[in-house]
């Protein structure tokens, strides 16, 4: 296996970058979006170009991430890891924090030189009000370019993560190029709901406020091959 996220996505991806890698659910709302590896991998890429050219950060640099499963933060996440930004969600002194709408009264016990909001609508939609001290991230995020090249070699913590990720993908038994279904209530770790999966080069179906009574039907559509237990 590759020694680093960033490469572990690209070889998730590498195949069939058309194919559906990320399809996120959110019962509540009736929200959904599907992400092929190539869409995901242009957020991706902004999101990293963000950090490095518009934040300035350099590896090693510590982001805050205030987020729940959702496609957006996969995103976020993955561009942190492929700028070798160290991720945390431990409140103190970062350089950039991300944080969703309904957490910005955790924000304030955090220090960070460059907030960004994600309101996490669907569509992307940008946030009507935007808070003092913030950016709204999907807006910023969009002005960047579409491609980033990662530095060779793993990041502050891309070992511990992978090695968790292998770990889990294990014992949850998520075979190589499997369709798996994650509800976001049994699962917020997104070593289980993004690394894991990524390590078999597995798809996923996120799924927010997951209705029972929705569930037979979208373990067809989506051809779900493994939910997990």
């Amino acid at each position: 296996m590759a020694d680093n996220i960033a490469r572990v996505f690209a070889d998730a991806i590498a195949t069939d970058p058309t194919r559906p890698l990320l399809t996120w659910y959110d019962d509540a709302s009736g929200d959904r979006t599907e992400l092929s590896g190539a869409t995901l991998a242009n957020w991706v890429a902004k999101t990293a170009n963000l950090l490095v050219d518009e934040v300035g950060l350099a590896p090693g640099s510590p982001a805050g991430v205030l987020l729940p499963p959702h496609w957006q933060t996969a995103a976020v996440l993955l561009g942190c890891w492929s700028a070798k930004v160290s991720v945390t969600d431990t409140p103190g002194d970062v350089e950039v924090l991300f944080a969703a709408v309904d957490r910005f009264d955790e924000a304030q016990s955090w220090s960070a030189a460059e907030q960004y909001a994600l309101g996490l609508a669907p569509l992307a939609a940008p946030l009507r009000e935007v808070p003092p001290g913030f950016a709204d991230y999907v807006v910023e995020v969009r002005r960047h370019g579409d491609h980033f090249t990662p530095q060779s070699g793993p990041g502050p913590a891309d070992a511990r993560l992978l090695a968790r990720a292998e770990t889990r993908a294990d014992e949850l038994g998520i075979e190589r190029g499997a369709r798996v279904l994650a509800d976001t209530s049994r699962y917020p770790d997104p070593v289980d709901w993004l690394l894991a999966p990524l390590t078999r080069a597995a798809t996923v179906v996120l799924c927010a406020n997951l209705a029972p009574a929705n569930l037979p039907t979208r373990l067809t559509t989506e051809k779900v091959t493994h939910a997990l237990p």
